[in-house]
């Protein structure tokens, strides 16, 4: 009986806390707002750049910032061909080089983007960078920080029912029962739900790179020097199933066939040459 009231709570938690991605048309598990996560996000964005050293008056920080701009003005152009100029209210975006050696970029919430000069070597130049950007920006319009927040806000309710379910019985096997549903959440639901926002964001990201007008082929090769570059100093990856992000190969893969869909959606809106 408890697991059955459990079990119909979760049910109707998912069923009243769906969104639909505009971008994809898909229902996506979603209670957390733009006005609770947006503020929350920029201060702790500004915090970052309070604690780093943010290159700003560089041709680096320069390129960083207009190909930000120019991935923001595809979005308003493909947000507006899909009738939802108002999604972007609330966004404040902003794009910052911070000096540091990590190959990695992030997007905040409500368009708050960084990227860190170690990635530049890699991205080698401004497709490079754009295909990067279009991939951070599609984080924050699809609201994958928010479904992210939600789905382990779901996971902690359900997973506290689960206790509630178990307690009457012996030690041991409440101890069984709740080791297996962290096992289950964490690598049945958490870490998949985390690959599907990456492929996700490729999609997404490479079609707003291409009606940008940077060319959408840079993707796949964007990844193969990330590969080569991890390979280099030694990193494994590990397996895909306990990995957040899909292998280098799948996203490889991935990519390549996602090309020429962003390039025949760019060309609805005129862009047919890419640079």
């Amino acid at each position: 009986m408890k697991i059955t009231r459990i079990s119909l709570v979760a049910a109707m938690l998912l069923l009243f806390s769906c969104k639909t991605n505009v971008f994809t048309g898909e229902r996506t598990l979603n209670f957390v707002s733009n006005e609770q996560i947006f503020p929350a996000a920029f201060a702790q964005y500004d915090q970052v750049l309070e604690q780093s050293t943010v290159e700003r008056e560089t041709a680096e920080a320069r390129m960083v910032k207009r190909v930000g701009q120019n991935i923001k003005v595809a979005a308003e152009r493909w947000l507006n061909a899909l009738g939802h100029p108002e999604y972007l209210d609330g966004y404040n975006w902003e794009y910052n080089l911070i000096k540091d050696d990590q190959v990695n970029a992030w997007a905040m919430p409500g368009g708050k983007i960084a990227f860190y000069t170690g990635i530049l070597p890699i991205a080698q130049e401004e497709t490079g960078v754009a295909v990067i950007m279009g991939h951070e920006v599609a984080h924050a319009l699809a609201n994958h920080g928010a479904q992210r927040m939600s789905r382990q806000q779901a996971a902690s309710i359900v997973g506290t029912g689960v206790a509630v379910a178990a307690s009457g019985r012996s030690q041991t096997t409440q101890q069984i029962i709740g080791q297996a549903y962290g096992l289950g959440a964490q690598y049945g639901a958490i870490l998949p739900f985390s690959r599907k926002n990456e492929q996700e964001a490729d999609k997404i990201g490479l079609i707003l790179t291409a009606i940008a007008g940077y060319d959408p082929d840079e993707g796949a090769r964007l990844w193969e020097r990330m590969k080569a570059n991890s390979a280099q100093n030694g990193q494994e990856a590990p397996p895909e199933f306990l990995s957040t992000h899909p292998s280098y190969d799948t996203r490889i893969q991935n990519l390549r066939k996602l090309a020429p869909i962003a390039k025949a959606e760019a060309a609805k809106y005129g862009v047919t040459t890419f640079k």
